[in-house]
């Protein structure tokens, strides 16, 4: 018969063959696990992703978005197509991209969704920091002020000098209330102390019509979609809102040169993911991003356009968009922007 030292020690052997049993089937079914989750990751994106566009066609944001999604498709081996969602400033766009949870679906994010939009609505239909995560900062937009050639200004002198001499006569127009284009021009009145009647559109490409045509005197637009009519002299170009010179326009001096030290205006666009998309898809699309916008089709088109391309990391572009928030939200503030 055992004895009860030998039964012990028997279970005890037993126990710990149990345990050692139990312990190699765990990591073996975590180890299956996390072949399936690579495996799953590696397959991502599985169907087209859904670049949304909070804006009409026709504006900067149009020509960040399709030099990217065309270099994402070849990248990541899915279509990645650009659907156009106006309204509302961004917004409908934002709140519906919020809602998806389809791990197919982004959004270009902006200086008005992001920087503007939270301090002139008094309730936004979606929360920049809980809905979405940053993707990518894809790039910045030098904003031009342009008048229409019947105007007689040449320079931000002449045009604070017309529009004080004239009050209440003079108008621009923009993609919509808290537009960057809106916030843009807002923020040169505020500077040169004058009045300018705003009139909003619903997206660039209507506003560029009424302004080709005569109906609007003045815009600020991005860069990109404004070099073709200045170059064929269908608008003017009187500043640009960089902190230097471009390339393209090395005539025409920044709205800072002119007597207005330390102006800068610049649009940005970032790509967004709603919160729900996995942080290892986030940084497959980031990693893709960054050689999208710098791949050589993409960046002779976007330097072509006056867009500097970016393509930094999910951190960085939530840094940026913070430091966005807080200089926008005293300027907005100061200038009473209020939505439509």
């Amino acid at each position: 018969m055992a004895t009860i030292f030998e039964q012990s020690t028997s279970e005890v052997l037993n126990i710990s063959r149990r345990h050692l049993l139990l312990g190699a089937g765990a990591a073996a079914c975590a180890s299956l696990l996390a072949g399936r989750a690579q495996a799953a990751d590696d397959s991502w994106p599985s169907k087209p992703v859904r670049f949304v566009v909070p804006f009409a066609p026709g504006g900067s944001s149009e020509i960040v978005a399709r030099s990217t999604a065309a270099e994402l498709s070849r990248l990541m081996g899915q279509n990645v197509f650009v659907e156009n969602k106006p309204g509302a400033a961004g917004n409908i766009a934002m709140q519906d991209v919020a809602r998806v949870d389809d791990q197919h679906t982004v959004i270009l994010g902006h200086i008005g969704t992001l920087a503007v939009n939270p301090y002139i609505f008094d309730k936004l239909p979606y929360d920049p920091k809980k809905d979405f995560v940053p993707v990518s900062l894809l790039a910045k937009v030098p904003s031009l002020y342009v008048v229409h050639p019947d105007l007689p200004v040449k320079n931000i002198a002449e045009l604070v000098a017309y529009a004080k001499k004239n009050p209440g006569r003079l108008s621009y127009g923009s993609a919509g209330n808290g537009s960057a284009g809106h916030l843009a021009f807002e923020y040169l009145k505020m500077t040169a102390d004058i009045f300018m009647l705003h009139v909003p559109y619903r997206g660039t490409g209507p506003m560029m019509q009424d302004l080709l045509s005569g109906r609007l005197d003045a815009a600020s637009v991005g860069a990109s979609a404004l070099l073709p009519f200045i170059k064929a002299g269908k608008v003017r170009c009187i500043a640009t809102g960089s902190t230097a010179r471009l390339p393209q326009l090395p005539d025409i001096p920044t709205v800072a040169e002119q007597g207005f030290a330390g102006f800068e205006m610049t649009q940005w666009y970032g790509m967004l993911a709603p919160s729900s998309m996995p942080r290892a898809h986030v940084d497959k699309l980031a990693a893709a991003c960054a050689k999208a916008v710098k791949a050589p089709d993409a960046l002779k088109r976007l330097q072509g356009d006056a867009a500097e391309p970016i393509g930094g990391t999910p951190e960085q572009f939530a840094q940026f968009i913070a430091v966005e928030q807080g200089r926008w939200q005293k300027v907005l503030k100061r200038a009473q922007v209020k939505p439509g």
